[in-house]
């Protein structure tokens, strides 16, 4: 890889993620292979398989901290380990935790060595993340107020990503943070790295795009 930056593509439950999922994978995979640039995957739950037979670097939209059991209607972390799944995108706007469940969730992925993304509303709360015992692999902090505008976090927010670094910093932690909302144009990216982010997720952008490979390869340019 030529960049130590992070691309992460949630695919959401868009209709199109479903019925168009072995194009937007291999999208992000040839793109990534032909740039360098590692660019996670996460696409529907129901779909992480067929996804990782096309491209490795595959995460769950979700996680639970529970081992092998008689659960139902849960995803347990070991699985995702024993299905070669990387990790997962957990506590994301649209699908909170609870604070000490968070910490489970973090825990047994760190248990398991799985990566994870922790999603966090704004920079108090990615310092409350940054300071727990077990920490994650990434922050990343998205307004949800901006998530799915096309107004993005870096040009309408900055200072919510300096915050969430003088945040993560103030705890003496050492967590690469990621940014999201709203992000859609190259611009967002650069100057969300320029502020001092490892990396961006986007969502609807990508999956509504015209020209997916285009619109991805010029999102990663500058990464």
């Amino acid at each position: 890889m030529k960049s130590n930056h992070l691309i992460v593509v949630n695919l959401k439950t868009y209709e199109k993620s479903y019925k168009e999922l072995n194009e937007l994978v291999s999208v992000i995979r040839d793109v990534s292979n032909e740039t360098g640039v590692r660019i996670i995957a996460v696409p529907p739950l129901t779909h992480m398989l067929r996804a990782k037979e096309i491209y490795p670097d595959i995460f769950s939209q979700h996680a639970d901290a529970q081992e092998y059991g008689s659960h139902t209607g849960h995803i347990p972390i070991p699985a995702l380990k024993d299905l070669g799944i990387k990790g997962a995108m957990i506590n994301h706007s649209e699908d909170r935790l609870p604070k000490d469940y968070l910490k489970s969730v973090i825990q047994m992925m760190n248990k398991y060595g799985l990566e994870s993304i922790v999603c966090a509303e704004n920079h108090r709360e990615v310092k409350d993340i940054a300071m727990f015992e077990s920490k994650p692999t990434y922050i990343a902090v998205e307004p949800p107020e901006l998530i799915g505008t096309g107004i993005s976090i870096s040009t309408a927010k900055p200072e919510v990503i300096t915050d969430s670094l003088n945040a993560i910093k103030q705890t003496g932690a050492n967590i690469p943070l990621l940014c999201g909302a709203g992000v859609s144009e190259p611009e967002d990216v650069s100057k969300a790295i320029e502020l001092g982010a490892q990396g961006v997720m986007f969502a609807s952008a990508f999956v509504k795009s015209k020209d997916r490979k285009q619109f991805l390869i010029d999102m990663v340019k500058d990464v």
